[in-house]
């Protein structure tokens, strides 16, 4: 273990503010906690509901079929919990785009308010935090799980404007959190202020030059994780110089999820992906989200040959073949994203600990609506991927009761040791936490 303080390490090497939360979280240097496992959650959202048949499998237990908007996830199938009949119960003010996108990671009701959505009473922000936050509040409040950001929230796509149907993430009554859906920006937060190319070129050599400067301090091991990081900033620099134009929001005028970059929403993904499992393996958070567009979102998939919005698509009744052909082809994409964040995780070593990252991560995957034409809150997609809360996983569980799914997030919660009996709406968590281990 390296024996210096923090104070004495940064003064000897010079060690820049940009590169020092990495750097001070190597195993070796025995600054950052390394007595007990890093847990970690994602949880991952895309919108409009799903194709049923297309999607949920018909067996139950360990022995099942993926249906075809779920084929990408086949070679995590030993890592996959799919969670059938766990439902979103929570009613009030709202259409149920905006109870289900409000009300998903919060499990309580939205305020009276002035946004009017296609039906039922017009509705503001919900009424508490969401469970990612809670879980952050419950990993900072210890020195031994506290990290620099607690948690990040990651976008592909969502639109400028705040309202109900593009927040998802609550810190507190009426406190949604904005996703950061640029990855320079992103990256800027994780590496240092910056609020242009240049200067952000600027920290990407300074990152560089600490690299290097700490490369012969620490073991073998880290050595190769700063080998990891700084082929990292390497491509940074490279996707930095290849683009003309910053990737940014769209226009704030155009229709919800209609963006003039749409088209570069493939290329967002992997690049926000990236910059997560980066953040991870860095310790910079232990709890992240990623969503994709919003609810109601009207994203045209072009790159898949589809030139309909994604939202108008849901619409379609379940006779509609072709359209529902169009939107399994959508969620399978999205399901390629779960995969492509998945074999990140699990190709990256876990730092200083066993297993890789994805041996102590749990990915869950949700969705604002059980389908899309109905709009019902009924049989709410929840995909869970990853050991990190030793869930018993590898199997297809149907729930027939509809299960609340206030008491899955009692679960994400519990798998973390933070042992809670409510959250969100007491009344929808009777039972306490689901039993999935």
């Amino acid at each position: 273990m390296f024996q210096h303080s923090r104070r004495e390490f940064v003064r000897d090497l010079g060690i820049g503010a940009s590169a020092l939360p990495f750097v001070l979280n190597l195993p070796s240097l025995g600054f950052a906690n390394q007595q007990q496992r890093k847990q970690r959650l994602i949880v991952m959202f895309s919108p409009n509901g799903i194709v049923p048949p297309a999607f949920w499998p018909d067996e139950e237990g360990a022995k099942f079929t993926l249906k075809e908007s779920l084929t990408p996830l086949e070679p995590f199938k030993d890592k996959l919990l799919m969670l059938n009949g766990v439902c979103d119960r929570v009613r009030g003010d709202g259409d149920a785009h905006m109870r289900g996108m409000g009300c998903l990671l919060t499990g309580v009701e939205l305020y009276p308010g002035n946004i009017q959505g296609g039906s039922h009473t017009p509705a503001g922000w919900a009424k508490g935090h969401s469970i990612d936050q809670e879980i952050r509040g419950y990993l900072q409040k210890s020195d031994a799980t506290k990290t620099r950001f607690g948690s990040l929230e990651f976008g592909v796509m969502v639109p400028e404007r705040a309202d109900t149907w593009t927040r998802m993430v609550y810190s507190g009554a009426n406190k949604p959190i904005a996703p950061i859906d640029d990855p320079y920006q992103m990256f800027a937060k994780l590496y240092g202020k910056t609020k242009d190319k240049e200067a952000l070129k600027s920290v990407l050599d300074d990152v560089k030059d600490d690299l290097k400067k700490v490369s012969s301090a620490v073991s073998a091991e880290d050595r190769r994780l700063l080998d990891e990081h700084a082929a990292f900033v390497r491509e940074m620099e490279q996707e930095l110089k290849a683009t003309k134009d910053p990737v940014g929001h769209a226009v704030p005028k155009l229709e919800p999820g209609v963006k003039r970059d749409n088209d570069k929403i493939p290329a967002i993904s992997k690049m926000q992906i990236d910059l997560l499992v980066n953040g991870f393996a860095a310790d910079f958070n232990r709890v992240a989200t990623l969503q994709y567009t919003n609810s109601v979102g009207g994203a045209k998939m072009r790159w898949l040959g589809i030139e309909e919005g994604h939202h108008e698509l849901s619409h379609e009744p379940d006779s509609n073949t072709k359209a529902m052909e169009k939107l399994t082809k959508i969620n399978k994409w999205f399901s390629e994203q779960l995969a492509y964040l998945a074999k990140r995780l699990a190709d990256t070593p876990e730092p200083g600990g066993q297993g890789s990252l994805l041996d102590n991560t749990t990915i869950v995957w949700t969705n604002e609506l059980g389908k899309g034409s109905s709009h019902t809150l009924d049989n709410i997609p929840f995909v869970l991927l990853g050991k990190g809360l030793d869930f018993k996983m590898g199997r297809s569980l149907k729930f027939p009761k509809k299960e609340s799914h206030n008491r899955l997030l009692l679960a994400l919660a519990g798998g973390f040791g933070h042992h809670i009996t409510k959250f969100g709406n007491p009344d929808f968590c009777a039972g306490g936490a689901l039993g999935l281990s």
